[in-house]
């Protein structure tokens, strides 16, 4: 991969980073429990307690995809962005652009669903 395409990959993870770490307080708060004493009708506090489960579900993506771009900016300061971690190969830049945070070229991810 070339260096520009590196420096900007590191642009896109950090812009993504940016974003995420935003979603996260507000999926900090949406996830929050429903208090025992909070005064909702029936169906009311089901539909909220579902609300707060998706909630708390996309908190979790949302941390899982951090720590994976983290590790992405780890891996250019390393020098080894972009390679797969299986096989070696690199990692086409289209993938990369489309998941920053890839460990595995399409080969082994696809080995891996098998």
């Amino acid at each position: 991969m070339k260096q520009e395409d590196v420096e900007r990959m590191k642009e896109l993870i950090i812009t993504l980073l940016a974003q995420l770490n935003h979603h996260a307080a507000f999926l900090d708060q949406e996830a929050q429990a429903i208090a025992p004493s909070c005064s909702l009708g029936r169906v009311t506090r089901m539909e909220a307690i579902s609300e707060q489960a998706i909630s708390a579900h996309a908190q979790s993506l949302n941390q899982k995809r951090i720590i994976g771009l983290e590790n992405a900016l780890q891996r250019i300061e390393k020098g080894n962005y972009g390679t797969c971690i299986r096989c070696q190969a690199e990692i086409p830049l289209g993938r990369l652009e489309l998941v920053p945070e890839a460990l595995l070229c399409v080969q082994c991810a696809e080995k891996k669903h098998r």
